[in-house]
């Protein structure tokens, strides 16, 4: 079909890469920082248009003919009538609407409405607590706004020349809290609830829709959120399910409906290919490895790998429950961390150290279960993060989560997935691929790890810490736990 780039505006950076369109072969790629401080809550979007063309410099995009954007999720860019911008972006990682969210909450009657409304219930993070949020602390500022954006849509927009139609995606539209992906429509009440008037919203675009085409003839497709966007980078669907290990983690897999969670534990999105991608939250995960390094007295995280090495499974009794900044899920937010288990022959650091590596698999194991009660199937863990290169995460992963462990070589997949996007919207604009089936790209080189004989040990370390949590923090998961 010829050649697209993907392009991936992160908070702290863009990458920008070129692919063929029919294999996803990467032929080149482009990096550049963004002009803004990396934890910044607010950002001129300006800076995001000056990093993608520092990216794109020398001829990167030469030959290219259709280009998607994947950008981070949650900020919100709102616009007065002539386009301009009312006040800096508000970027996902303000936490200012946090009062916001749950006023919002009590305005529609608790977590249930929202959650059979959209899908989700507030949290700072989302575009309708911002909204919220300017409407109670900025009124003169929130009165000017006569339409919202997300960042790749702002991008995408600017990208064709400011065109008087803005569009957005499902996976996008998913996560500002006014769409539902269950009935595929925006909520307006719900806008006017949280900002005191009504504003435009951008048209949502099925997943192999173009937004649009340059004076130049290039291509833009829809674009979508990072979340979304690496999903389809990766090529993950039915029965995946995608393990972020950061400082928190993340549970992400494909589903066939959108899921409502009264509980607020999942936090059912949208994908960028017609499905949809349950989320559920830990507030715990490498965060845990890091205190029990420091704890060890060990300089980092391969060191607490080796040391755990030489444990044995179920760390001679001893239980971390890394609840270390409160959880999310289970809904735990003023509890702490506990370890359990303390006898005389346990009191050694090597199990110390596998016992981090357990508790949080097993925490993670424990969101997992939080979808599969809902009938989402999970056959396969895809493995994210630097951690998942680590001997002890991936010894025990595939025994603890009952199931094949895939952790992928490391690559930007949220600009793949962006590229793969153009490559399904420049395919279907020429008639080559059908709107309903994406382009199939090589699949990312990967090391795989059955669960095997050590499936039996992995559940039994996962009773013992079940056990635990049970006994400490009972019914944390309700009568089914």
């Amino acid at each position: 079909m010829g050649i697209v780039a993907g392009l991936d505006s992160s908070s702290a950076f863009t990458r920008i890469v070129v692919c063929d369109a029919d294999t996803g072969a990467v032929l080149r790629q482009g990096y550049a920082p963004h002009p803004v401080e990396p934890k910044a809550t607010e950002a001129d979007p300006q800076a995001w248009l000056l990093s993608l063309g520092e990216a794109a410099a020398g001829g990167l995009l030469e030959g290219v003919q259709a280009i998607g954007v994947s950008a981070q999720q949650h900020g919100m860019v709102p616009l007065d009538r002539q386009g301009g911008l009312v006040r800096p972006a508000l970027l996902g990682n303000d936490k200012r609407a946090q009062v916001a969210a749950a006023d919002l909450i009590d305005a529609l009657g608790g977590r249930q409405p929202w959650a059979e409304a959209v899908g989700s219930v507030p949290q700072a993070a989302h575009p309708v607590a911002k909204l919220r949020w300017m409407a109670r602390s900025e009124p003169e500022a929130a009165q000017r706004v006569a339409a919202v954006l997300q960042p790749h849509d702002w991008l995408v927009w600017q990208l064709l020349g400011r065109p008087v139609r803005r569009t957005t995606d499902r996976g996008g539209a998913s996560g500002t809290g006014y769409w539902s992906a269950g009935t595929g429509s925006y909520r307006p009440d719900l806008v006017e609830l949280a900002l005191g008037h009504q504003c435009a919203l951008p048209e949502v675009l099925g997943p192999a829709e173009a937004a649009g085409t340059t004076p130049e003839g290039l291509l833009i497709s829809a674009g979508t959120g990072e979340t979304m966007a690496a999903a389809f980078g990766l090529g993950v669907g039915v029965g995946d399910a995608v393990v972020s290990l950061g400082a928190s983690g993340s549970v992400m897999a494909v589903h066939h409906e959108a899921l409502a969670d009264p509980s607020g534990m999942i936090t059912s999105y949208a994908d960028a290919t017609g499905m949809h991608l349950p989320v559920v939250h830990t507030s715990n995960a490498v965060r845990a490895l890091r205190g029990t390094a420091e704890l060890l007295g060990l300089d980092g995280l391969e060191e607490l790998s080796a040391l755990a090495m030489k444990s044995t499974p179920g760390s001679s009794g001893l239980v971390l429950l890394p609840y270390l900044e409160g959880e999310r899920t289970p809904q735990l937010p003023h509890t702490a961390g506990t370890l359990t288990g303390l006898r005389r022959e346990s009191m050694r650091p090597e199990h110390l150290a596998r016992a981090s590596f357990e508790g949080m698999l097993c925490s993670l194991a424990d969101a997992m279960d939080v979808l599969r009660a809902r009938g989402v199937e999970v056959r396969r863990v895809f493995l994210l993060g630097a951690s998942a290169g680590l001997p002890a995460v991936q010894s025990a992963a595939p025994g603890i989560f009952g199931a094949q462990v895939v952790v992928p070589q490391p690559a930007d997949y949220a600009a793949l997935g962006a590229a793969r996007q153009a490559a399904w919207a420049l395919g279907a604009s020429q008639g080559m691929l059908s709107p309903a089936s994406p382009p199939v790209w090589q699949d990312a080189a990967a090391q795989l790890f059955e669960p095997g004989d050590d499936l039996a040990v992995g559940q039994a370390v996962r009773q013992q810490y079940s056990a635990t949590r049970e006994q400490l923090h009972p019914g944390a998961f309700g009568p089914t736990s």
